[in-house]
C-alpha cells in the first residue's frame, strides 16, 4: 500500500458556524467549502492547507456518527485520513494481513472521495480513515 500524505484531519463539532471561527478568524484559514453527505449524516467544512485540509464535521442527525462521537468523547479529533494511491488495492493488502475494517468496500465521502474505515481497535484506539481522490 502506497500511503502518499495525509489528506485531512476530521475533527468533530456541535456547530461547524461557531467552530470555524477559530480556524478562519485566529489562524486565517478560509471555509472552501460546505458539503452534507446524507448517508453518513454528516455536515463537512473542508478548510485546505498545503496538501492537506482541516474538515469540521457536524451531525445532521442526533443518531449519526458524529453526534455518537460527541456525547462519548465530546468534541475534537474524530479521525485521521491517509489518501493512498488505490485504495481497493490498499484494502485487499489490509485483509490479506488480518486488520479489522469498518469497510470491506470503498465508499463515497465528502468532496467526492472513495473512503474506507479501519477499525480504531487495530490503530491504538485512532479512528483511521485511507482515501483516494480522483
Amino acid at each position: 500500500m502506497k500511503v502518499k500524505h495525509i489528506d485531512h484531519i476530521g475533527i468533530a463539532v456541535k456547530e461547524i458556524a461557531s467552530a470555524g471561527k477559530f480556524y478562519t478568524d485566529v489562524l486565517g484559514l478560509k471555509i472552501k467549502d460546505i458539503e452534507t453527505v446524507a448517508d453518513q449524516k454528516v455536515k463537512v467544512a473542508f478548510l485546505p492547507i498545503t496538501d492537506s485540509e482541516v474538515e469540521l464535521l457536524e451531525s445532521t442527525e442526533p443518531d449519526g456518527p458524529v453526534a455518537r462521537y460527541i456525547d462519548s468523547r465530546g468534541e475534537g479529533i474524530q479521525h485521521i485520513a491517509f489518501c493512498v494511491e488505490n485504495i481497493e488495492e490498499a484494502l485487499e493488502e489490509l485483509k490479506s494481513k488480518g486488520v479489522r475494517l469498518i469497510d470491506q468496500t470503498p465508499r463515497r465521502g465528502a468532496g467526492g472521495a472513495k473512503i474506507a474505515f479501519i477499525h480504531p481497535k487495530e490503530t491504538n484506539g485512532v479512528l483511521i480513515e485511507i482515501c483516494e481522490r480522483d
